[in-house]
């Protein structure tokens, strides 16, 4: 057979003359044909969809094995694992009649009828426990003298550096306060400084109502504390009592 025109060094085209085939190649041109058939990748697809079908069983069969166990009965029949639960019935009756809005009106139309839960406040207020933190205060024994020692315990322990103390020396050896600063724009109402105190000296008292127009009207000196505390001493040893069991 003649085969295609090409250039063997020249410019010039020329025919050549080509042998035929052998048998050996035919032979060999037959099976790569057969290979390359349809019939020989539809094989392979269906080898691969078998495959990726028994790793879906394998897949589904793992997460069945997180699944509640089956139960059988006496004679060996499986029994449905949603037996105890609601009914399609049950199911049908709650959707149907709205059985969920009926009981969440019925329990509106209970509240209705029973005395109400909120107070009318600053008229009326609800109790407070003894270990309510609220506005600052200094206390005296009952001769008058001022509890403080100057320790600066309270200082030291204050998370927000609220406290701001200076001291002297009493003539006997003691020490007293000169001045005591509380920032109570700083305060944060731990209450580390009455728990530092080793004499109660500086407490919270359960007063809540001390709002203020001026950020300076917050800035509590000695004398407005040792107010404070002469005017709920009664209140102050009241729940220290109550609460001393529990330090």
């Amino acid at each position: 057979m003649f085969s295609r025109a090409r250039l063997a060094v020249g410019l010039q085209r020329r025919l050549v003359l080509t042998p035929g085939p052998s048998s050996a190649q035919a032979v060999l041109v037959a099976r790569r044909l057969i290979s390359n058939s349809s019939c020989t990748s539809a094989q392979h697809s269906h080898r691969h969809q078998l495959d990726e079908l028994s790793s879906a069983i394998d897949e589904r069969k793992s997460h069945a094995a997180h699944r509640r166990p089956r139960e059988f009965d006496e004679k060996g029949n499986e029994l449905n694992p949603y037996r105890n639960g609601p009914s399609a019935l049950d199911k049908a009756v709650h959707l149907f009649f709205f059985t969920e809005i009926i009981r969440g009106m019925w329990i509106v139309l209970e509240q209705f009828f029973r005395p109400p839960y909120t107070i009318m406040y600053p008229f009326e207020k609800g109790p407070l426990s003894p270990r309510f933190r609220g506005e600052h205060a200094l206390r005296r024994y009952p001769s008058g003298e001022e509890r403080c020692i100057a320790c600066k315990l309270c200082e030291a322990i204050c998370p927000a550096q609220a406290i701001t103390i200076e001291s002297e020396a009493r003539l006997d050896g003691s020490r007293k306060t000169t001045k005591y600063d509380i920032d109570m724009t700083k305060c944060i109402y731990c209450g580390f400084c009455q728990e530092a105190c080793p004499v109660d000296a500086i407490v919270e008292t359960q007063n809540q109502e001390f709002s203020t127009e001026t950020r300076e009207e917050l800035l509590y000196n000695k004398e407005k504390l040792l107010a404070n505390g002469d005017r709920a001493e009664a209140e102050i040893a009241a729940n220290l009592h109550s609460d001393h069991v529990y330090r």
